[in-house]
């Protein structure tokens, strides 16, 4: 009996037992399958849709940039692909590893990857890390070869600034540099981000609204690598205007060609609409090196360079405007009836005054001068004798009127206004009085006088228009891609010369004897099949005694005065005005003439200087082999 009781005990203990676990695991289903039920019916439209997300995102689409291209549709500034390198962080697991293989390919380290991508910790996992910009065809092609074992690995294909012709028309275009922090903030940035590139001078600075365009972008869907599964949707990008600049590439390139190994500038404007045809500023830089980032050092380097490369010589130097002034001198002293066009002063190489002796560039002197003879010989006591009744302010005055001292505000940034000095402007800054000898300099366009060559180029289409001072443009119009005009330049005047058609013309006159006249200083820089007028200068240079007689072969390079011509033709109907300066070229007459004879020639009569010149040296070839 006991034993059967006790198996009878442990019998219904045995089922209670089981009876409990299987109400546990009963339990344990239930849940589950109600927990699946609401995963998958009550919120799997919600699930499934937030799983969808997870495998979406947006990517950003930069816009192409706007074309630049000379006035007859030449093209001088392009966009072409880049292929940058990014990695996505959550998308890059296990990290280190992703690292280790992505540095075998693009010859970076593990360490400095991990740098950069550490740096970037604070945005968000899925937003890209720009690792390498532009990293040839030759990486890409071993990146797609490897990608499955890159996950988080991405190449974007953007447009990046391309100069045609490197180096070339380089400070009138300028070139881009990467936004910074505090450009960022400013309003005419909206819609930029860290990283982008924006215009740092030049035109690609002036005209960035225009030329920048809008950002579009792209909805993907990815997998679990990262790796772009479809395209779901598109908004395009908006491509950025094109520029029409003014200047004539041909004629610009042939300036380049005579400016190579010289330090000055040539600018060549219409001076029917005032449109700029060339703008040359020695030495030139290469726009292309900016275009992915310029070295510290490299940079150094530019701005270190003694022929200062960045600086827009056309714009921003200035240089006494030597000889060239006379023309300003020459129309003050017939506008104040100080002189007339049969006025004669007599030059025997020297003028005293005072107790010191003021010397003409012609050391034996040009004997009995009138103004035109004057200004064709370039006669510095005729002018002494001017200046001396004019005194200092009422030259400062007629300066002024044909534009120096003043901005032309011409479409490009920190653009140099000079110095013409006056007796009040002499006291305010330098605190003495101004002398009386002191004049006889200015009215020769030495001493305090400064002026920059588009300055003088301007000055010079006012004279041969016949009076009319227009504002320098640099941009002939500016279209969409798609072809639609948005702007074209018109004529603005900026003022009036304060001369009577009666004098300008005898000023026009004695211009015209400087190249035409076989005594006139340009002489040699005659045009036979046109009329071209000029005016040559000599400015002298600070720290040169002056006064010595000195053999000029002897003389230091940086103490050489800068050579100076001003031209424009043809005489009679003017369609291209020329400013050329050439800092230690000594002479206008050899230095600078020649250089505006030649782009006269090849603007008007479309010859080229150097056809010609093989043609005569051809020619002696065959003469003297008989």
């Amino acid at each position: 009996m006991p034993n059967k009781f006790l198996q009878n005990v442990d019998g219904d203990w045995f089922r209670q037992r089981l009876t409990g676990t299987i109400v546990v695991i009963s339990i344990a289903f239930v849940v589950i399958i109600v927990r699946l039920f609401y995963l998958q019916i009550i919120e799997g439209e919600e699930f499934r849709r937030q799983s969808e997300i997870n495998s979406i995102r947006l990517q950003s689409v930069d816009a192409p940039r706007g074309l630049i291209y000379d006035r007859k549709g030449t093209l001088l500034v392009d966009n072409r692909p880049s292929f940058d390198l990014n990695i996505i962080p959550k998308d890059a697991k296990p990290i280190d590893r992703t690292l280790i293989k992505l540095s075998r390919r693009i010859n970076l380290s593990k360490e400095d990857l991990k740098k950069t991508v550490e740096a970037k910790r604070r945005q968000a996992s899925y937003k890209p890390v720009l690792i390498k910009t532009d990293i040839g065809r030759d990486v890409l092609a071993s990146l797609e070869v490897h990608r499955y074992e890159l996950p988080g690995v991405a190449v974007d294909v953007t447009p990046k600034r391309q100069y045609i012709y490197s180096g070339s028309a380089s400070h009138l275009l300028g070139y881009m540099g990467e936004i910074s922090p505090k450009e960022l903030k400013k309003e005419e940035f909206f819609g930029c981000r860290g990283g982008d590139y924006v215009g740092k001078f030049g035109i690609e600075k002036e005209f960035e609204k225009y030329l920048r365009g809008k950002r579009g972008g792209r909805q993907v869907k990815v997998d679990a690598t990262g790796q772009v599964m479809q395209v779901l949707e598109t908004v395009d990008a908006k491509p950025g205007h094109n520029l029409f600049l003014t200047i004539d590439y041909r004629l610009q390139h042939r300036a380049e060609e005579l400016m190579a190994n010289k330090v000055g500038a040539v600018v060549a404007v219409d001076p029917k609409t005032g449109q700029v045809l060339v703008m040359v500023s020695s030495p030139m830089f290469d726009q292309n090196a900016f275009v992915g980032g310029i070295s510290h050092d490299q940079w150094k380097d530019l701005v270190s360079n003694p022929d200062r490369p960045m600086e827009n010589k056309v714009t921003q130097a200035t240089y006494p405007p030597a000889s060239t002034f006379k023309i300003v001198t020459a129309a003050a002293a017939l506008e104040e009836g100080i002189i007339d066009a049969n006025t004669i002063f007599d030059c025997p190489g020297h003028l005293r005054f005072g107790n010191r002796v003021f010397h003409c560039w012609r050391s034996v002197g040009h004997g009995s001068v009138d103004v035109r003879r004057a200004l064709s010989q370039s006669c510095d006591v005729f002018f002494y004798h001017v200046g001396i009744e004019l005194g200092v302010d009422r030259l400062a005055f007629y300066a002024k009127a044909f534009g120096l001292g003043s901005e032309t505000h011409i479409n490009l940034a920190s653009e140099n206004k000079g110095l013409i000095p006056t007796e009040a402007w002499k006291k305010r800054h330098i605190g003495v009085s101004w002398q009386k000898g002191e004049t006889l300099s200015v009215a020769i366009g030495q001493g305090y006088n400064l002026t920059t060559p588009l300055q003088m180029a301007m000055l010079m289409a006012a004279v041969g228009n016949n009076g009319l001072r227009l504002k320098p443009t640099l941009v002939k119009s500016i279209k969409t891609a798609g072809g639609k005009v948005v702007y074209e330049s018109k004529p603005e005047v900026a003022g009036s010369l304060p001369v009577s058609p009666v004098n300008l013309k005898i000023i026009q006159e004695g211009l015209w004897q400087v190249v035409n006249h076989y005594k006139g200083t340009a002489y040699k820089s005659k045009i036979k099949e046109l009329d071209m007028a000029g005016k040559t200068g000599t400015a002298q240079v600070v720290g040169r005694k002056k006064g010595a007689a000195v053999d000029e072969e002897e003389i230091a390079d940086h103490l050489k005065p800068h050579a100076w011509f001003v031209s424009y033709a043809p005489y009679e109907d003017p369609q291209i005005a020329i400013s050329v300066i050439v800092e230690h070229g000594e002479h206008g007459s050899s230095a600078a003439a020649p250089i505006a004879s030649e782009l006269t020639r090849l603007y008007l009569l479309k010859e080229d200087g150097r056809k010609k010149e093989m043609i005569t040296a051809k020619m002696k070839k065959i003469s003297n082999s008989f």
